[in-house]
């Protein structure tokens, strides 16, 4: 859990993965008082669902410091890019993605990675898509190593 302190009081960052919800959660926690400050809410699965920012209305007002909000913003929007950047694909590549990753759940072990890129291949509508296909779908390279 990446830690950053400011005046002496700590604020710690949680990412999370919400099944129900298909979609990844960055909090800012104040760890003094154990409790969450602002949740950012990332879909990772329907590109017609926007990220959202929610503060706890049970937390009251609370100051948090510009330097540790920019820092929880930058975290929110690298988990955006990573979780979202596929969407802005051309619409066939990005159905391919969202089916992909429902078949698979995100995940391609070593030994199907051989089957599936030949699917793949067989597949896409340009060879060109490959590597922004597999990246997007599952983390890899054409060569099947990890991002």
């Amino acid at each position: 859990m990446p830690l950053i302190t400011h005046e002496d009081r700590a604020y710690a960052l949680r990412i999370l993965y919400s099944v129900p919800d298909d979609a990844w959660y960055v909090e800012l926690d104040d760890v003094a008082d154990n409790r969450t400050l602002v949740t950012a809410i990332v879909p990772d699965e329907d590109p017609a669902r926007e990220p959202t920012v929610c503060f706890d209305p049970e937390a009251g007002h609370r100051e948090v410091p510009y330097g540790v909000m920019r820092w929880f913003m930058e975290h929110a929007a690298a988990e955006i890019r990573t979780s979202r950047d596929w969407m802005e694909l051309r619409p066939e590549l990005v159905e391919i993605i969202r089916e992909l990753r429902e078949e698979y759940l995100g995940l391609i072990d070593d030994d199907r990675f051989p089957a599936v890129l030949t699917e793949l291949r067989a597949g896409l509508p340009d060879e060109r898509d490959l590597a922004a296909v597999l990246d997007a779908a599952f983390g890899r390279n054409p060569d099947g190593s990890v991002r």
